[in-house]
């Protein structure tokens, strides 16, 4: 059997932290691009997010420190509260409240690493400081340590965990429309 490597999160990944447009400046919201909060995560349901309560413009992403992630990116809320977790569905940035990592495909599967942070949520949460409310740095999250197996072994442990997910979400939805 394979061993299992420790890497820390930026060496299998880039983190990129998010930003909010100016909510004076009303031409930077009702816009094309997909923008989340960690409200939008609240009470989301799956592992995808492509959209969340409010989108905003070029304009608005242009007058802030706003990051386009690339579709795959694992979205990780870093306070308020620390650990809502979806991956990005589509091209999308976040606000300031997120810690969002692009895996390195070469390392990490990307439902592989969502899984992971999952498990791991606790023990980051952990890792918050902070008087008002807890929030998990960049350099924090940076230096988080995870073990991973190699690429193939990641990929057949996210099959069969989106694979229940997937059972999970479809009875959800049947039991919905009882």
């Amino acid at each position: 059997m394979e061993e299992w490597k420790e890497y820390k999160l930026e060496e299998i990944g880039t983190i990129v932290g998010g930003a909010t447009p100016s909510t004076k400046e009303q031409h930077n919201y009702n816009g094309n691009i997909s923008w989340i909060t960690p409200k939008d995560l609240s009470n989301h349901c799956g592992r995808y997010i492509s959209h969340g309560e409010r989108m905003i413009t070029p304009e608005g992403y242009n007058s802030c420190s706003c990051k386009m992630l690339p579709k795959g990116s694992i979205l990780f809320s870093s306070r308020a509260p620390i650990g809502y977790i979806a991956i990005a569905a589509n091209e999308l940035c976040t606000n300031q409240g997120f810690k969002s990592i692009i895996p390195d495909n070469r390392l990490v599967d990307g439902t592989f690493l969502y899984y992971l942070l999952i498990n791991n949520k606790e023990m980051i949460e952990g890792l918050g400081s902070g008087t008002t409310f807890k929030e998990v740095s960049g350099n924090v999250i940076k230096n988080v340590v995870v073990k991973i197996p190699i690429l193939e072994i990641q990929r057949r442990i996210a099959n069969v965990l989106s694979s229940l997910d997937d059972k999970i979400e479809l009875n959800r939805r049947i039991n919905d429309n009882l």
